[in-house]
This record gives C-alpha cells, structure tokens and sequence, in this order.
C-alpha cells in the first residue's frame, strides 16, 4: 500500500488512566477511566471518546466524497454522530466494541442518504478496519 500520511501517537501512565499525545504535539490528552468501567470519571477524555471522534470526522470525509461522485452531495450541515461502547466479549476474556453511526441534517430523501451511507461505508477506512471485527450500526435521521 502507498501510505498517504502517518500518524504517531505514544500513550503513557496508567493507560487508560495516563496520558496520550501525538509526537506533533496537536493532540495532548490526559486520560481518565469511566465510572461505569470503575474509574473515578475523571476530567480526561478516555479512547472509546477519542476512536468516536476520529470515526465520526473520517465517515463524514467518505460521505462527503461518495455523495460528490454519485451527483447528489450531502448538505453542509451534515452531521455524523458516532457511539463506541465497550463492554466485556462472549469469549469470557477481553472485550468488544459496541459502534453506532447516525447521519442527521443531510438534506437528502430516505433513499438517497440510505443508498450513500452503505456506499461511505465501503469507502471509510474505521469501516474497513472494523469490518468483520466489530458490527457497525448505520442510520439516517
């Protein structure tokens, strides 16, 4: 594969209860567990926020693009609103994702946004990383 850009990160501490930043230093969190994982909730953000995040962002760009090239573009309102929930897998040991992703303001008929919202998710590549790992569900609204 030719690489179009790599990003760098280093997470230190505790883990999930430590730090993380990106070597450009755009991107210096720290981190805190959540209640419902039996952490104190602390101030810092915590990965399912921050794979939320970058999920939404990068979906919205497959959206964008797919819809520009099927002639019929989502509105510049377009929101994509992500859920990542973990919670402990089937297996006994370890645990999953649980992704939800809902298309809202498109400005697009039902039919249009379903047929572009399956079509991003061929194209995004958190989609192709979780394909066959985790199920992702997709919606309109």
């Amino acid at each position: 594969m030719d690489l179009l850009y790599i990003a760098h990160a280093t997470a230190s501490g505790g883990g999930r209860a430590g730090r993380a930043a990106t070597d450009d230093g755009k991107i210096d969190v720290s981190l805190s567990v959540p209640q419902g994982m039996g952490g104190d909730d602390g101030p810092g953000t915590n990965p399912e926020q921050l794979f939320a995040t970058g999920y939404a962002a990068c979906y919205l760009g497959a959206l964008r693009l797919v819809s520009g090239k099927a002639g019929t573009p989502v509105g510049p309102d377009t929101r994509v609103h992500a859920s990542v929930g973990i919670g402990p897998n089937t297996r006994g040991e370890g645990f999953n994702l649980d992704i939800a992703l809902k298309i809202t303001d498109h400005g697009l008929d039902e039919a249009a946004i379903d047929a572009l919202i399956q079509a991003a998710h061929q194209v995004c590549p958190y989609s192709n990383a979780t394909r066959g790992n985790v199920d992702v569900r997709l919606s309109a609204g």
